[in-house]
């Protein structure tokens, strides 16, 4: 059986001119796959009025589907915490679009069995599902029995006291997915695991902005998909990366980060500036760096990577991941091991999986990053 390469993008959402040009510094990495999956962050859409309870309500310009596709994706979840950013009509805008250009969406649709339908593949005998789920929810953005949106698994969240006889004394916080949805997730699992060789589950999760922390839902969440029969995760949304777990012999990738996003001025349709509103000033804070940045994220959130899988014999046989530099223009740049900014990217990798004591080991290979201990890739003996 022939082997096949898998790529995994972070965050995507052009919104420009000409929104072709965003992919140009990675398209030829992305050619290289017989299989590319991506997370679209706003709407794709002309229409809607935007939600009241959204902070920043995103949109790009209906053109960004077809380049979308041109880059090479193949499957785009669409659940993020935008989806009903710009109301019913852009939404479904949004997942005509990506029909239309032959692009199979997981993650959302017009009520919650469509939200938790999967997208599967067959490549060259190899059948690949992929399932979508989304914890970064304003109100009323997951789908119901009678409502569009996307497949939730919400978080709770919950502030226990240190000294539990002391009023207003600080708390530790504690967070676990919501039931429901895990057990709905888990039943989704089992269902398509007989159904296809390889199945991979996409979370839009995580805590923004702020480096390496993980969120205790998002472990929990991930160690039970992998129970349950997943393969591989691949997580997105923090606009920041976060670190690689491997959990039985599989790979949690918490955050690609983002990958070919605009900067948040570029979706702002309101008066004056981006920077003035209190909902980006809230933001801000989470991170000190942001305030000696002269553009509007933190120096961390221009560092990026794709995830590479090589599959053969029905099964993924090594995973990767390639360092991405993210230009003054939000142009995703992939770098070669001979780039300093290569190895500054993987010092990133591992110094933020060491703060989350997590023992993954990362093993430069070329231009890429061995994942060691995922799947056919051993770990390294240390002395």
């Amino acid at each position: 059986m022939s082997r096949k390469i898998l790529i995994a993008t972070g965050d995507v959402g052009p919104n420009r001119e000409n929104p072709d040009e965003i992919f140009d510094g990675v398209r030829s990495s992305l050619a290289q796959a017989d299989l590319v999956f991506g997370q679209l962050e706003p709407c794709i859409a002309h229409t809607g009025t935007p939600a009241a309870q959204c902070r920043l309500p995103m949109r790009c310009k209906p053109e960004s589907a077809g380049a979308i596709r041109r880059a090479g994706y193949d499957v785009i979840s669409f659940a993020t915490n935008h989806c009903m950013d710009w109301g019913r009509p852009a939404f479904f805008e949004t997942l005509e679009l990506l029909k239309a250009q032959g692009i199979k969406t997981i993650g959302a649709g017009k009520d919650i069995f469509e939200a938790r339908q999967p997208a599967i593949f067959e490549l060259d005998g190899t059948r690949i599902g992929f399932l979508g789920y989304n914890s970064i929810l304003p109100q009323d953005y997951w789908a119901n029995e009678e409502r569009p949106g996307c497949a939730p698994l919400r978080g709770i969240t919950a502030a226990v006291p240190k000294e539990h006889d002391q009023p207003e004394t600080p708390v530790r916080l504690f967070s676990w997915p919501h039931p429901d949805d895990l057990d709905a997730m888990i039943s989704d699992i089992e269902t398509l695991r007989p159904k296809v060789d390889i199945l991979i589950v996409s979370f839009h999760w995580g805590i923004h902005f702020v480096p390496a922390v993980l969120a205790q839902y998002q472990r929990y969440a991930a160690h039970f998909a992998i129970d349950a029969g997943a393969d591989l995760i691949l997580g997105h949304h923090t606009h920041i990366l976060k670190p690689i777990e491997v959990y039985h012999g599989k790979a949690i990738i918490y955050s690609m980060a983002n990958f070919a996003l605009e900067e948040p001025g570029r979706f702002f349709e309101g008066k004056g500036d981006l920077t003035d509103s209190k909902s980006h000033q809230d933001i801000a804070a989470l991170n000190p760096d942001m305030k000696k940045s002269k553009r509007q994220m933190p120096v961390d959130s221009y560092k990026t990577l794709f995830i590479k899988c090589i599959l053969e014999d029905k099964r993924i046989q090594t995973i990767s991941f390639v360092p991405v530099q993210l230009d003054e223009g939000a142009n995703p740049h992939t770098l070669t091991a001979d780039d300093p900014r290569f190895p500054e990217i993987l010092n990133y990798m591992r110094a933020i999986t060491a703060d989350q004591n997590l023992k993954t080991i990362y093993i430069p290979q070329g231009d890429e990053v061995l994942i060691a201990g995922a799947y056919s890739t051993p770990t390294p003996t240390l002395t």
